[in-house]
C-alpha cells in the first residue's frame, strides 16, 4: 500500500526546491524581481499586452502590475504603447527580449541538472507523470498563462502537445 501523505510530501519539497532553483537562477540573471522575470518571459511569447492583462499573467493586482512595469521600464527592459482608446500595451525591449532568453537559459540550466539523475525510462516516466500533473493543475488554477508564466514554450511544444495547453482545450470542449 502506497502512502499517498508521504507522496504528497515529497512532491511538495520536490516542488519547492525545484522552484527555488529555477526562480534563483532567472532572478539572479535578470536583476529585477520574480514577477519582473515572469513578465518578461510572458512579453517574449506576447510582445504587446496590457498592463492589466500582464499583471493576470504573472499573478498580480492592476496596482502592483503597474508598479512592476514602471520598474521594468526605467531598467530599459520593457516600453509602453498606446493602443486603442485609452489602451496602453507594453512590449519588450530588445534588451528586454535577450534578457527574457537568458532567463529561461538560467531557469533551464539547474533544472536540466536534477534530470541527469534520471535514465532515459525515467526520463520519460517523469515527462509523463509531469504532464498529467500539470492537466490536474490546470483544472485547479484555471488560467494557462498564469501556470506557464515562466514556461519555455518553445520548448514545451516541439514534437509533443503542451498538456496545459491540450487541458484547457479540453475543458472548453
Amino acid at each position: 500500500m502506497h502512502d499517498r501523505a508521504r507522496t504528497a510530501n515529497l512532491l511538495g519539497a520536490t516542488a519547492l526546491a525545484v522552484a527555488d532553483l529555477a526562480l534563483a537562477g532567472a532572478a539572479r540573471t535578470a536583476g529585477v524581481s520574480v514577477s519582473g522575470a515572469s513578465a518578461l518571459v510572458v512579453l517574449f511569447w506576447s510582445p504587446a499586452v496590457g498592463v492589466t492583462e500582464l499583471g493576470r499573467r504573472v499573478g498580480l493586482t492592476q496596482s502592483a502590475a503597474a508598479r512592476m512595469v514602471d520598474s521594468l521600464e526605467a531598467a530599459g527592459l520593457v516600453t509602453r504603447r498606446p493602443g486603442a482608446g485609452r489602451a496602453v500595451t507594453v512590449e519588450p525591449t530588445p534588451a528586454g527580449r535577450r534578457l527574457a532568453r537568458d532567463l529561461l537559459a538560467a531557469r533551464d540550466a539547474p533544472l536540466t541538472g536534477l534530470l541527469d539523475a534520471l535514465d532515459d525510462e525515467e526520463h520519460e516516466t517523469l515527462a509523463a507523470l509531469l504532464a498529467k500533473l500539470l492537466a490536474r493543475a490546470y483544472g485547479e488554477v484555471g488560467d494557462a498563462e498564469l501556470l506557464c508564466r515562466l514556461c519555455d514554450r518553445g520548448t514545451c511544444t516541439d514534437n509533443a502537445v503542451c498538456p496545459v495547453g491540450q487541458a484547457e482545450r479540453d475543458q472548453r470542449g
